[in-house]
């Protein structure tokens, strides 16, 4: 933790945001081959599951998140990370965040049957309305879903980066402030205002003299978007989050999403300290409160 954390105080005093701070998650994902340390698996939660964006959003707070497949909440992020099958026809066994949404608006609850992760790869939950499966949606009886017919919501799923086949058995966020054993994350997400976005766009090109190109959609954002892709790419993404992030997880409406894999994130922080005469954020309107 020291080197990772000692990079986020340099990048806060590059910034001049040593109080407000900067909300950062880090994740680390583990394979199937790998050990998972007990000091991790303590913050595996059991009583309850919570989304990707759950538990990136805890961590930001101070707290610390271990997600497996049996208590991760989104079917969509287990795949998305690896943790199951996409062509898994099989529903979770036990209820789950994302799926009790649909659960609580069937006119039928003791009857339903929460999606496979073959239906959300097939494209039959994201078009619930088009698709004939009503029980698949999220806000009632006049719900439009999330893609107008069953052809685009399969070339947007087709889309959503994720690690397949599945080869991941655990994914852990966590804070500034965890210090039980000493892990170096595979990405760093920060849940950002634009005008700090706008600065890390900056010192990235200070350094590379690169554009950033960000690939997003209205869905997976935390999992797909912020965290697999860098992890894949080994470049920075940026999302302006999606509907689980922001009705489950809350994320408030002037937040947008980063995300940086480790390798780069020292990188960013020699820019941000080596530019920061050229582009001062003390005089941005709003940049320092």
């Amino acid at each position: 933790m020291q080197s990772v954390n000692n990079l986020y105080n340099r990048l806060q005093k590059a910034l001049g945001l040593e109080e407000a701070g900067l909300p950062v998650s880090y994740v680390k994902l583990y394979k199937n081959d790998d050990v998972i340390p007990s000091e991790v698996f303590d913050y595996h939660p059991d009583e309850v599951t919570l989304t990707s964006c759950q538990a990136a959003r805890q961590a930001s707070l101070g707290d610390a998140v271990c997600l497996t497949r049996n208590n991760i909440g989104c079917i969509a992020a287990a795949i998305s990370f690896g943790l199951v099958d996409q062509n898994d026809d099989k529903p979770f066994e036990r209820p789950r965040v994302y799926t009790e949404l649909m659960r609580n608006q069937s006119k039928q609850k003791d009857k339903f049957i929460p999606p496979s992760p073959r239906d959300f790869t097939e494209g039959l939950v994201y078009a619930c309305k088009e698709s004939g499966h009503q029980e698949f949606c999220l806000f009632g009886e006049k719900d439009s879903g999330r893609f107008k017919d069953l052809a685009s919501a399969k070339q947007a799923v087709s889309e959503m980066i994720a690690i397949q086949p599945a080869t991941m058995k655990a994914v852990f966020f966590f804070s500034t402030t965890f210090d039980a054993i000493d892990i170096i994350p595979d990405v760093i997400v920060f849940n950002i205002r634009p005008v700090e976005l706008m600065r890390f766009v900056q010192a990235y090109q200070f350094i590379t003299g690169k554009r950033v190109l960000a690939n997003m959609g209205g869905l997976r954002s935390v999992n797909s978007d912020l965290i697999v892709r860098p992890y894949l790419t080994q470049e920075l993404n940026i999302s302006a989050y999606c509907l689980g992030s922001r009705i489950i997880a809350s994320y408030e409406a002037n937040r947008l999403g980063l995300g940086i894999p480790y390798k780069l994130f020292e990188e960013i922080v020699i820019g941000m300290e080596k530019s920061k005469t050229g582009y001062p954020f003390n005089l941005y309107p709003g940049a320092i409160s």
